[in-house]
């Protein structure tokens, strides 16, 4: 029956991802013209150590990143941890005590609660007295009123939006909803600062948020822009004054961007970058894949097969703890590392409930590379992302249906 169906995904898929190879032939020119533009040689490939002063291959990088992003500055560095990581530092790098931060995709990633002070954590936002106001989504758009509403009475100094879902059964945020909802922002104040999270989002449209407004936008290079090239790391790009502020909070006040070794990721962060539209392009097509065979086993995905996709995160609702373990299990049954491994639920770092995942990377926690993972709490959901290649993101989705359903 599996057999069967992958044919028939294999005919009905093709016009589907064309509309993908489209985007990425696209994103592939914005790329390769950065890259000439500004004069890659393969003496920028060599890294600096210690202070990490004049470091020519890291300060053409970040020209890059701000070329593609349509950016006035960028930071882009090995010293970030992860996306979460390059969050943080933005935010205690733009605001001061006092101010008010405002999230109007509801409740960020579980990451960050102790990061905005949710738990009372005495290094977050909250114990230096910054403010923090939410505002959910409504029927998987922004509350425009509301929003308008809020910012009419001032005050705010930053406000943030959350493209990717997360762990919350929503759907993603489109490249459009963001320059809506941007435009409506400024138009009543200007001053305020826009940050995207852009997570899972890079490249997956032709344009990115810096594009329609943003005026910060951060992301993981182990997630889309790293295209499993990249070791670790993160960017942040948007307006200049921004990225100074940013800069000096990863680093030090006086010496921000100037310093910071790249310690040989030179080269990892461009071919990462160079290949991204290529494999943000397969994840999509292993996302819809999945999507396909999910929907013709009577199985609910979000989203579907044939919907707009605005990220890289297929969510799949089992409904039933027993069944979302067994998914998980199979995806890493189909990887190409520690196949042999069985994940469990577990506690976490970051997380105030145990997660199932499933990551058979060569880089840990990359999830451009065939990952999957959830929360063991009810409906149940799987979260699937990834897929450096599209045949082995395929054969992956196929391995885990079949241990799913008992089949050889």
């Amino acid at each position: 029956m599996i057999d069967k169906l992958v044919s028939e995904a294999d005919k009905e898929l093709t016009k589907y991802f064309e509309k993908i190879d489209n985007i990425a032939f696209i994103n592939s020119e914005k790329v390769l013209k950065a890259f000439q533009d500004n004069m890659v040689s393969e003496s920028d490939f060599g890294g600096t150590t210690g202070y990490g002063y004049d470091d020519i291959g890291r300060e053409k990088i970040e020209k890059i990143y701000a070329q593609v992003f349509k950016a006035e500055a960028a930071l882009v560095r090995n010293q970030f941890i992860s996306g979460t990581h390059a969050i943080t530092t933005a935010l205690f790098g733009i605001l001061r005590p006092g101010d008010t931060m405002l999230s109007i995709t509801g409740k960020p990633y579980d990451t960050l609660d102790s990061i905005i002070g949710f738990n009372d954590n005495p290094s977050s936002l909250k114990a230096f007295n910054i403010k923090y106001e939410q505002i959910d989504l409504i029927n998987n758009d922004f509350d425009y009123d509301k929003i308008k509403t809020r910012v009419q009475l001032g005050n705010i100094k930053l406000i943030t939006i959350q493209r990717s879902k997360g762990y919350e059964l929503r759907e993603s945020i489109s490249i459009e909803k963001v320059e809506k909802v941007i435009k409506l922002i400024k138009e009543i104040d200007s001053n305020i600062c826009i940050m995207v999270d852009n997570c899972y989002c890079e490249f997956v449209s032709s344009k990115e948020p810096t594009e329609v407004g943003a005026d910060i936008c951060v992301g993981s290079l182990i997630k889309n822009l790293g295209a499993g090239i990249a070791s670790n790391g993160a960017y942040i790009v948007g307006k200049e004054k921004y990225i100074t502020l940013c800069g000096e909070r990863l680093n030090m006040p006086g010496e921000g961007m100037a310093v910071g070794p790249s310690l040989g990721a030179n080269k990892s962060f461009l071919l990462g970058l160079y290949l991204a539209p290529m494999v943000v392009a397969n994840a999509l097509k292993t996302g819809v894949f999945a999507s396909y065979m999910m929907e013709k086993l009577g199985v609910m995905v979000s989203p579907k097969y044939n919907e707009e996709r605005v990220d890289i995160v297929t969510m799949i609702t089992f409904n039933d703890k027993d069944k979302l373990i067994k998914f998980v299990e199979g995806i890493q049954k189909g990887s190409a590392i520690d196949a042999f491994a069985s994940p469990i639920p577990t506690d976490m770092p970051g997380y105030d409930r145990q997660i199932i995942m499933a990551s058979g990377s060569f880089t840990q926690g990359s999830s451009i590379e065939l990952s999957c993972d959830g929360p063991i709490e009810k409906p149940y959901v799987a979260f699937l992302q990834g897929g450096l290649t599209y045949d082995y993101g395929k054969l992956g989705v196929i391995t885990a249906i079949k241990h799913l359903q008992n089949e050889k």
